[in-house]
């Protein structure tokens, strides 16, 4: 596509010149450059797509980067991006030398806050309000939230301080009905009350033919505001929650209607106190496959690339086949039926899967109550989002020392998505809890085989693994706590004159640190998949050995597997007996690259350093 105008937009100054065609113009261009670049360089296209309005209507009314924009869900926020002095670094989206997946203050001062995982916005924006007030300056704060955003409970908790502390805040609500996977729940059906009341069509098709006769600034817009506060009530007479809290609710808007959305906003930035524009979007507008099918196009990989096969695959098809024996099978998973494999699931057991929206602590808690109540819930959840419901995991469900088996999908590098859905913290964070298991499959088979093991597994076990591996290799001894399995055995050491033969020993934690291993030679190859607890046995007989060990995992070393083994054969005196630990993982740094590759080679995962660390 022609992008001429697109490319005379360098900031939101540029914006604001264009006349009200042009920005129609603007929009079609922006749209057509995400749909191009998402195509070709993967990344989140349905969410974006929809929001392109209103990230060129915020840039067109409000002044930023002085005011301060915040986004939800950051994959909304690709057309904001784009229009502030990044498009040709758009180009290269989630590639190392172009933008981040997700805002990043870092890459922008336009980015006003970091917003790779949900229902932030509105805390991040409260917080940049008493900033303001403290700090005796003088600028607007609007944060756009949606896509789900509004399921997640720390979204509420933000609600409750904004209507008390009645803050001034523009509150975008970009409601599409939608977040990775349909949206569910008591708020998704309250928004959908909104949608279809009569009195909101009537009013809606009435409000147009106002609109387009009163000039921009008139008194008309719906903004019959302050001057007609019943007229908004009737539309949203179902609406009490926001006014209520202390938060005065506007809408809905059609938030793909550009030219009005800019008059609704511009109103809203006048107003004082906490404000609520309700906006409808299509997800996917303009890119007919994504308007048809959302969730197939809410992340899309890059063009022409070949994965391996995907565990998420194993988990769906064998809890099926659990649940198909045992009536306690439950699965439990937070706005990530799809990613996380359970698609088939919820509809071959729909009465036993609970899609619980963006709420991971909800999640956790809620299963919890489900194994006390006699369930056998599974939480399917990644890496990076389990993170948020530590305090769930320890306290509901670790020290009831409760049957919940969490499957820990996206663990390890992350890959493009960037710093913020890296999934190396698990087995640090998830190591130091009593009574929890945790495993890591080398295959397909064997995920299978430790998920038929968690349904006797009498407490919590944690299983991660990555998006994909690349190759099943065969069957696997029985799966138990506490028990490795050699994969391959290495020639015993040749004796050395005046010098004693040194047996090598590779942990490997999971298939990527398995794959790696099986590339070097002379040494023995463990599949170390119970990452907790440890195989005491094995590491006792090769303290004694005075073994070199190296440990592998596409974790962080700090906490991590390697630090445990490292701990075990320190307190077991071993290492003053001549056996040696190295470790290998990722640093104590978060990874900012977009390639899976070159992270691991920054953190000295190779073949190469391998093969010198057993050779030294």
């Amino acid at each position: 596509m022609n992008y001429s105008l697109l490319d005379s937009i360098n900031s939101p100054a540029d914006l604001k010149k264009l006349s009200p065609a042009e920005l129609k113009q603007a929009a079609l261009e922006t749209r057509a450059l995400i749909t191009e670049s998402v195509l070709k360089n993967g990344g989140h296209l349905a969410s974006s797509l929809g929001a392109v309005e209103i990230a060129l209507a915020l840039h067109y009314v409000f002044d930023a980067p002085r005011d301060k924009i915040l986004w939800d869900v950051g994959h909304q926020a690709y057309a904001h991006k784009i229009v502030t002095g990044r498009r040709e670094a758009f180009k290269a989206l989630r590639t190392d030398g172009g933008v981040c997946a997700f805002p990043n203050p870092a890459e922008s001062e336009y980015d006003a806050f970091i917003a790779g995982h949900a229902s932030t916005s509105l805390s991040a924006a409260l917080g940049y309000c008493r900033a303001r007030k403290l700090r005796g300056e003088d600028y607007r704060v609007a944060a756009v939230i949606g896509d789900g955003a509004l399921t997640g409970g720390m979204a509420f908790e933000a609600l409750n301080d904004i209507g008390a502390d009645g803050c001034d805040v523009t509150i975008i609500l970009n409601d599409n009905d939608m977040s990775i996977s349909k949206n569910v729940g008591a708020m998704n059906r309250y928004f959908s009350r909104l949608r279809i009341s009569k009195g909101y069509l009537g009013f809606k098709a009435k409000t147009k033919r106002v609109v387009s006769a009163v000039p921009l600034f008139g008194r008309g817009v719906l903004f019959l505001l302050e001057k007609s506060r019943n007229a908004v009530r009737w539309v949203a007479k179902t609406n009490k929650m926001f006014e209520q809290m202390g938060i005065r609710y506007y809408g809905p808007f059609d938030g793909n209607d550009l030219s009005n959305l800019i008059k609704v906003l511009k109103e809203a930035r006048k107003l004082k106190g906490p404000v609520l524009v309700h906006l409808l979007t299509q997800k996917g507008c303009g890119f007919a496959d994504a308007e048809a099918d959302p969730a197939a196009y809410h992340g899309v990989n890059p063009a022409g690339a070949v994965g391996g096969k995907a565990f998420s695959d194993v988990v769906g098809a064998t809890l099926c086949e659990l649940a198909a024996s045992d009536p306690r099978v439950c699965a439990v998973t937070a706005a990530m039926t799809d990613g996380t494999g359970l698609a088939g699931f919820a509809e071959e057991f729909p009465d036993r899967f609970f899609d619980v929206g963006i709420a991971e602590p909800h999640a956790v808690t809620a299963a919890a109550a489900m194994a006390a109540g006699g369930l056998r819930p599974y939480v399917a959840i990644y890496s990076t989002f389990l993170q948020r419901a530590y305090d769930q995991a320890v306290h509901d469900v670790a020290l009831q020392n409760l049957p919940v088996t969490f499957l820990i999908d996206r663990a390890g590098v992350g890959g493009p998505d960037g710093a913020t859905h890296q999934g190396v913290f698990d087995i640090s964070y998830l190591s130091g809890i009593p009574n929890l298991a945790v495993f890591a499959p080398k295959d397909g088979e064997e995920l299978k085989q430790m998920l038929h093991f968690s349904l006797m597994h009498p407490g919590p076990l944690a299983i991660r693994y990555p998006r994909a591996f690349i190759k099943e290799y065969g069957s696997a001894a029985r799966v138990l706590p506490g028990k490795w399995e050699v994969i391959r055995s290495a020639e015993p050491p040749k004796k050395k004159l005046f010098k004693k033969a040194v047996k090598k020993i590779i942990l490997a934690v999971g298939s990527r640190a398995l794959e790696l291993a099986l590339k070097t030679n002379g040494a023995d190859v463990i599949n170390a998949r119970s990452v907790k607890p440890l195989d005491f046995i094995f590491l006792d007989a090769a303290g004694k050995e005075e073994a070199l060990i190296v440990t592998v995992e596409d974790g962080i070393l700090s906490g991590g597997f390697g630090a445990a083994v490292l701990l075990y054969m320190n307190q077991k005196g071993f290492l003053e007996n001549g056996a040696r630990v190295v470790s290998l993982g990722l640093s104590d740094k978060f990874i900012h690259t977009c390639s899976q590759g070159k992270a691991f080679k920054d953190n000295g995962l190779t073949k190469e350093n391998l093969q010198k660390i057993l050779d030294d």
